[in-house]
């Protein structure tokens, strides 16, 4: 295997112990069992567990494929268009990659120190892609005037609980509904309480 190629592995590995155990849970030794290498095999390529999970976060924005999405984003004139478009990202993204989703909230509930970046990486790109269009699209005198920031923080932080409750939960309360007919209820209302009257 390449030095590459093990470096990937190795950051695989990683996320994947990182979202089911927890950063302070996983050893230096599950992880390099992981790899079939030796600890101090690992330490060549990481030299701590905090320097692997800073690589982990790093490659998050890679992972999350969000860049496409923007791109064909950016030039959206409507509302609509943006909301849906994120939400079915977001649903059927972390609904395929619940290790990312683990991840986020493994890092939350036991406070670690590298939450807040966590946070950022994983739900920063969404929310600061849409808080930047919501800007655009009141100054352009398509939606009412809103705290923007906690508008765009609001909507994604719903479709990320969506997602949540359909895929780690397994449903929400009992009832399973599929992720369009989660955005076709939800999204609306953003919509409706964002339009122009």
């Amino acid at each position: 295997m390449s030095a590459e190629e093990r470096k990937r592995q190795i950051l695989t590995e990683a996320t994947r112990l990182f979202s089911r155990q927890g950063y302070d849970k996983v050893t230096i030794k599950e992880l390099a069992n992981a790899c079939g290498i030796t600890e101090p095999a690992l330490y060549r390529y990481y030299p701590s567990k905090e320097a692997l999970y800073d690589a982990v976060l790093e490659t998050i924005p890679s992972l999350l494929q969000h860049q496409e999405l923007f791109d064909r984003l950016k030039e959206a004139t409507e509302l609509p268009e943006i909301l849906f478009g994120l939400a079915h990202h977001i649903l059927d993204f972390f609904s395929a990659h619940r290790e990312l989703y683990r991840l986020l909230l493994y890092s939350a509930l036991r406070e670690h120190s590298k939450s807040p970046e966590t946070y950022r990486a994983i739900r920063g790109p969404y929310i600061d892609f849409l808080w930047r269009h919501l800007d655009r699209l009141y100054a352009e005198g398509k939606i009412v005037k809103k705290n923007n920031e906690l508008t765009a923080r609001c909507f994604v932080g719903s479709v990320f609980d969506c997602t949540l409750a359909s895929t780690l939960w397994q449903g929400f309360l009992g009832n399973t509904y599929t992720l369009d007919e989660i955005v076709a209820n939800n999204v609306p209302v953003f919509i409706a309480g964002l339009s122009v009257k």
